[in-house]
């Protein structure tokens, strides 16, 4: 192999191998960064208020807590109070308590018009439950023409009114992009048109984000098709 081809097969073959290691640390660093510039930024500023009047130095307590050895404090407050947030509402008191919060936002003009929105994108990305309930099953379905089958994993049932008007069963479908299989195209598909695939919602997103490349028994599920009839073959 020449050496302009043996050094391009060994940069791509580094690059498969440190990049994820480097994009981990990146969304670690980042969050870090994010968490101590919004979050504990502020915690940190009020023990420092709440020691000063109990009796301390302003100065020493700000190198101490904010620039000295102890500016991580805030941070690990920040992830302790979102333990214990999480584990009061994990109880039926804390969900109680927090429905009275909710629906105090609803009702509040300008909240109620940004938190919805907010709260499906955070309980989508953040919630195995919402996941589970939202990309229950992942299929096969004839799109963008008769012949071509994608990948699609069902978020819903249909609206109500094609349904009703239509009078057969529904899927909503997300057809999902590489390499982002967050987003993608919805669909509405009647049930016997769409195929169930044996894969599980984790090997349906990683076979989206490698754009096919990675495919867990696909072999298996690639025998459940179809076969192409001698319309669509000419």
């Amino acid at each position: 192999m020449p050496v302009p081809g043996r050094f391009r097969s060994y940069f791509f073959r580094g690059l498969a191998v440190l990049l994820p290691t480097i994009l981990t640390i990146w969304i670690l660093v980042w969050g870090y960064r994010f968490i101590q510039d919004n979050i504990s930024i502020h915690i940190k500023h009020g023990l420092v208020r709440l020691i000063i009047i109990v009796g301390g130095s302003k100065e020493e307590l700000s190198k101490f807590w904010i620039d000295g050895a102890l500016s991580i404090g805030g941070f690990l407050i920040a992830l302790v109070t979102v333990c214990v947030v999480g584990a009061i509402l994990a109880s039926v008191v804390g969900r109680t308590l927090w429905r009275m919060v909710e629906k105090f936002i609803m009702n509040t003009p300008i909240l109620r018009q940004v938190y919805p929105y907010v709260k499906q994108v955070t309980d989508f990305l953040l919630t195995q439950e919402e996941k589970k309930k939202m990309f229950s099953r992942v299929v096969a379905v004839e799109y963008p023409r008769k012949g071509i089958w994608s990948m699609g994993m069902v978020t819903g049932s249909g609206l109500k009114k094609i349904v009703d008007n239509v009078e057969k069963e529904f899927f909503t479908i997300l057809i999902p992009t590489s390499p982002t299989p967050f987003t993608g195209f919805v669909i509405m598909v009647p049930k016997e048109q769409v195929i169930d695939l044996d894969m599980t919602i984790e090997e349906a997103l990683r076979f989206a984000v490698s754009a096919g490349v990675i495919a867990p028994q696909s072999n298996r599920d690639i025998r459940f098709l179809p076969k192409a009839d001698s319309k669509s073959k000419e």
